[in-house]
């Protein structure tokens, strides 16, 4: 059980790597304003998944007043699951609108929330059974923000991860999430 976790850990790790990688010789032009790590396992503990994702910070800000305001980001992800003692994995990706209230200096305490798009590599993990590669991923989530400019971003995320029952059947996941993000401006 233990050489699973380790290959399966190295193998993430690897995946991990190489699209971080890639995304930090991504060309200028594509203006991404962050990027972010995540971590996160299922409910029962047999799950697990590692993220990676590129954000755009929206100019836009509304119901501003007292040093705070709601704006938001776009994510676009890509993860990995895998689940245990199965060796079942799957792939994902997801673009998701995520809201946030946040300090008007960027710096500090946040609550965020998101409904996006995902697709994934398969419609079966072990014993989950999603129904369509088409999923809704809906999030909240709150954190911090430190660092000079605020750089840096710490958070918690609970994420739900279904069809919405647009076919059956429908097992949905539900992931426990830790987020590090790192804005470039």
């Amino acid at each position: 059980m233990a050489v699973f976790a380790l290959m399966a850990i190295k193998k993430i790790t690897r995946d991990v790597m190489v699209t971080a990688l890639l995304l930090m010789m991504s060309p200028p032009s594509l203006a991404v304003d962050g990027m972010a790590l995540e971590t996160g396992g299922y409910d029962d503990d047999r799950s697990s998944m590692v993220r990676v994702a590129v954000q755009w910070q929206w100019s836009k800000r509304w119901f501003q007043g007292q040093g705070w305001h709601l704006g938001g980001y776009w994510d676009l992800s890509a993860a990995r699951w895998e689940r245990d003692p199965s060796a079942d994995s799957l792939s994902e990706i997801g673009l998701t609108p995520v809201f946030r209230v946040q300090t008007d200096g960027l710096r500090g305490a946040y609550l965020e929330g998101g409904v996006g798009a995902h697709l994934l590599s398969s419609t079966r993990l072990d014993d989950k059974s999603f129904g369509s590669a088409f999923q809704f991923a809906e999030h909240l989530g709150f954190g911090y923000r430190f660092g000079v400019n605020g750089a840096y971003d710490l958070g918690y995320r609970f994420q739900h991860i279904s069809n919405g029952n647009i076919k059956d059947p429908n097992d949905g996941i539900n992931f426990h999430q830790i987020r590090l993000q790192y804005w470039f401006q």
